[in-house]
């Protein structure tokens, strides 16, 4: 993409309701703009960001064996008052009629509905386990949305919904996300620690929220210092061995981490002071075990290999990629502005021509440009006719993981300055040795 040609409407500074960094540096980099309270467009700089990351997302949903459709925004009531929920929920749901004055409402979940899909199609454990998923908006009509996508009233949710026959089959399906979700966080650029988190009136231990620590964090959280260090499970992981997944749930949850809410300050006192860690903690997922809750209600049952009908036991899986957005800006800037982790970059490559116009900066950025898009690579080439600082200032603040700088000077030699955002190191190469140092990483 030429960055002339491209939609980037770059503010010197952020509005002053925007109050943690990454509602700051998302409206300063072009990434949103604000239609309503809690309520953004996404501009093409961080639609190309949610993308990637839905991308990564969905690969270890897939993975794992979950199976994605597309359920509708707008929700009948009818279905909420089955479950008991519609009268329940509270003011945060937007409830609505139609011309027809039946009572409606935009969906700010999906257990109703999945829960009737399945309850229509699927009549045998023959057919279990079953994990659906979808990737959707969702409304929640916040009292007070702020922070910009990370606490807003309209966001994009992956949500998954697993069916088994018994509570054994749903734990199995619950380890299935649990590593699922490690390995999603990793691949983008994320060290997320799963923390036991409240069950509510199930009980039981199958609730663990994942988060991520920055110093611009949410809320309070402690964990033991080997969450620091710990090793995803593997690309190849046996998602049908329960052993397997047992025991790597079994290790990530075996040393302490905890909330706020679910700390317990005798215990984490108990561990050896080198081996506490406080800090701050933005949530970025949330697995949940809840039995039958829907299923008894709802009417959701399986032929058992007994030959009697059981209520099917049930989980719910959600990620929220817009909040991630938010989440991964929290966790990597500086001061000049985003530093995107490669996989979710919006371009993989910044290049640079500090001299607009002159045809030898000009023809061998045309040619780099070119030489990256044959290479996989997604470039984004500043032709502006502004002066290098601004170039410089725009790179920076966009985050982009490399930029090629082409100047005369460089040329003359046969060279180019490749940089790389998140550690400031640059390099004099020339432009093939920069092209396979891009392409390798």
């Amino acid at each position: 993409m030429y960055l002339s040609r491209y939609l980037l409407p770059i503010a010197r500074e952020a509005p002053r309701e925007a109050e943690i960094v990454s509602h700051q540096l998302m409206l300063r980099s072009g990434m949103i703009r604000q239609q309503a309270a809690g309520i953004y467009s996404w501009l093409p700089l961080g639609l190309k960001v949610l993308r990637r990351i839905e991308r990564i997302v969905r690969e270890e949903q897939d993975r794992a064996g979950a199976i994605e459709i597309l359920m509708p925004t707008i929700q009948s009531a009818d279905l909420w008052r089955e479950s008991g929920r519609y009268d329940a929920y509270g003011k945060e749901m937007l409830r609505i009629e139609d011309r027809h004055e039946r009572e409606m409402l935009f969906g700010p979940t999906n257990e109703e509905m999945v829960t009737d899909i399945f309850r229509t199609y699927v009549k045998s454990y023959k057919d279990l386990p079953l994990n659906l998923y979808h990737v959707q908006w969702k409304f929640r009509d916040e009292v007070r949305p702020r922070f910009g996508v990370m606490r807003s009233r309209e966001f994009l949710m992956k949500d998954a919904y697993s069916f088994d026959l018994d509570q054994a089959g749903a734990r199995h399906s619950y380890n299935r996300m649990f590593v699922a979700y490690l390995r999603t966080f990793a691949r983008l650029g994320l060290k997320a620690i799963p923390m036991r988190a409240d069950t509510g009136p199930i009980g039981g231990d199958l609730s663990h929220e994942f988060i991520i620590l920055a110093s611009t964090g949410e809320s309070e959280v402690f964990c033991h210092k080997d969450f620091l260090e710990m090793t995803t499970p593997p690309a190849d992981v046996d998602f049908d061995d329960a052993g397997v997944l047992q025991a790597i749930v079994n290790d990530w949850t075996g040393r302490y981490a905890a909330t706020s809410e679910m700390h317990d300050t005798a215990a984490f006192a108990a561990l050896p002071e080198a081996e506490q860690v406080s800090a701050r903690g933005i949530e970025v997922g949330h697995i949940f075990y809840f039995g039958t809750k829907y299923s008894a209600a709802m009417g959701a049952r399986v032929m058992g290999p007994d030959g009697h009908e059981h209520e099917v036991h049930m989980g719910s899986y959600g990620i929220g990629p817009s909040r991630l957005v938010a989440a991964l800006i929290e966790a990597s800037h500086d001061e000049a502005g985003i530093v995107w982790p490669d996989a979710v970059a919006p371009f993989d490559v910044a290049i640079l021509n500090l001299r607009s116009g002159d045809a030898g900066t000009d023809a061998a950025c045309r040619d780099l440009y070119g030489a990256c898009a044959r290479a996989g690579l997604d470039p984004l080439y500043d032709d502006r006719d502004e002066r290098a600082g601004a170039k410089f200032a725009t790179a920076d603040l966009i985050g982009v993981p490399w930029q090629v700088i082409v100047g005369p000077k460089g040329l003359a030699e046969g060279k180019v300055e490749l940089k790389r955002r998140a550690s400031g190191e640059r390099v004099s190469l020339t432009p093939d040795e920069a092209l396979r140092r891009v392409s390798a990483l």
